[in-house]
């Protein structure tokens, strides 16, 4: 007979008895920890689809590709069925409905977002900005916000450094310094961000995020799957990328507290790379956001190596816990060991850090949360079979899936509407115009007083003749009449 579990749960797989998840504390977020070749991938991909098969949507990171499978029925091999029998369950190939999308468009539909929706907090993690390049960062947004200015793509972004560094001297005055040379070394980073396919990320149409919480017309959950393997190459936008949609959802989401189930479960895979590094005010940013996002009815589950890879302000509030083996073989890895087996409310039946290194590929430590919220007793699970495929889907089955998308055509092609860019562009057009009319009126007048000043010396020129002539004309008649009048006296 089938392992007896509650309505309002999820089977995760078999210890001492059933060992699931409450859909009703799955908001209360979890992990999945363990080294690699252990089996996260695989309990990622079975809790993927009990979820989607509860009626509750899906967002996760394909890091390696090979999450994909999630959208095939699977072939049960030997050792799976076998593991399928000694759990009485009847593994029946079946797979979740799965979107597929792509910061790059190219093994999924494109996901944008723009430079506003990002802030300057996370785009200064994103460059890697100091502190004087992020208040400067922070002084182009809020300029651009006061006048009105769309900051949707790199390039508006770009226009709005050049003007904030050309307005200089005024909007030191007002919000402080900012040097030329701070927004050059700003703008090498978006150009270096350009260069390494971040381009493709910023601009329109930006997601909508109730496209993630879809379900089908059978009540499954819809699994949105991020194709991640050549985005995990640039772990700050991987990173930054999955912390935006994060703060996205707590920002948008309204209140619901704990519902029957979550409107959303959330698996970040590589967690690490969102902790390396983050400054203090982000790392304050995610604590935020992880301790109240659950009551906008989301769950949170990181997929990391380590649990000490997490905080211990984040690790807390992390209520589903489960450790697949780990391997102690240096002082950090010993250190690391003894934090994941510390982070379990303790089974008498067996020593945990001893278990954790001896659980063999596809077993897990596992622990819930039981109906009041309260940590259950951690367990040794074997970890129930997938009832989708194991391995990556091939590409025409990709394209074939994406042909039946329930959102072909929204986004696949990107916009360009009129934003920060066109409208400082414009406004350089109409001033270099209008500085040539006025280089054109400045040229005129210069030949009208020209011609005027050449009229004049003409008109001199003309009475001094007639001066002259008539000076001549005198003179000559007086000469005439002397002449004639010698003649005269000469013949008397």
């Amino acid at each position: 007979m089938p392992l007896p579990i509650g309505d309002n749960q999820i089977l995760l797989g078999l210890g001492e008895g059933p060992v699931t998840q409450r859909l009703d504390r799955a908001n209360r977020h979890g992990f999945v920890a363990g080294a690699t070749g252990t089996g996260k991938t695989v309990t990622l991909q079975v809790m993927a689809q009990a979820f989607s098969d509860a009626g509750v949507p899906v967002f996760a990171a394909d890091v390696k590709g090979d999450l994909s499978g999630l959208a095939m029925p699977g072939a049960p091999n030997e050792k799976m069925l076998a593991r399928a029998a000694a759990m009485d369950l009847a593994l029946a190939p079946s797979a979740p409905p799965v979107i597929f999308w792509d910061l790059f468009g190219q093994k999924g539909h494109p996901i944008r977002a723009t430079i506003s929706e990002m802030g300057p907090l996370l785009l200064s993690r994103l460059l890697e900005l100091n502190d004087v390049q992020e208040g400067v960062l922070t002084i182009a947004f809020h300029v651009a916000d006061q006048e009105g200015l769309l900051l949707l793509d790199l390039k508006d972004l770009q226009a709005a450094l050049k003007y904030v560094a050309d307005q200089a001297d005024e909007i030191g005055t007002r919000y402080g310094n900012v040097s030329a040379a701070t927004v050059g070394a700003i703008q090498r980073k978006l150009l270096t961000l350009q260069t390494q396919g971040g381009e493709a990320f910023f601009g329109e149409p930006a997601l909508d995020l109730s496209d993630l919480m879809r379900t089908d017309a059978a009540g499954r959950g819809y699994v949105s799957l991020l194709a991640a393997d050549r985005l995990i190459q640039s772990p700050r936008l991987y990173g930054t990328f999955l912390m935006w949609l994060l703060s996205e959802m707590f920002e948008s989401l309204p209140e619901v507290g704990d519902p029957e189930k979550p409107r959303l479960v959330f698996f970040f895979d590589e967690a690490h790379l969102l902790f390396n590094d983050a400054p203090k005010a982000l790392l304050e940013k995610i604590e935020q956001v992880v301790r109240l996002i659950r009551s906008k009815g989301v769950g949170v589950y990181f997929v990391t190596q380590n649990p000490a890879d997490i905080p211990d302000t984040v690790l807390g509030q992390l209520g589903a816990r489960v450790q697949h083996a780990l391997r102690a073989y240096t002082p950090a890895d010993q250190k690391g060991l003894k934090a994941a087996a510390q982070s379990f409310r303790t089974n008498p039946g067996f020593d945990t850090a001893e278990a954790i290194q001896a659980l063999g590929v596809g077993e897990a430590l596992v622990s819930t949360l039981d109906e009041k919220g309260a940590p259950q007793v951690v367990q040794k699970t074997l970890i129930r079979p997938p009832a989708s495929r194991l391995g990556p889907i091939t590409p025409p089955e990709r394209a074939a899936l994406q042909g039946q998308s329930p959102v072909r055509g929204v986004y696949d092609a990107a916009m360009d509407r009129d934003s920060a860019y066109e409208i400082l562009q414009g406004r350089a057009d109409q001033a270099q115009r209008q500085a040539k009319a006025k280089e054109r009126e400045l040229a005129r007048d210069d030949q009208d007083g020209g011609r005027r000043a050449s009229g004049r010396q003409t008109m001199a020129e003309a009475f001094a003749v007639t001066l002259v002539r008539t000076v001549a004309s005198q003179a000559g008649r007086e000469l005439m009449r002397g002449l004639l009048g010698g003649l005269t006296r000469r013949r008397r």
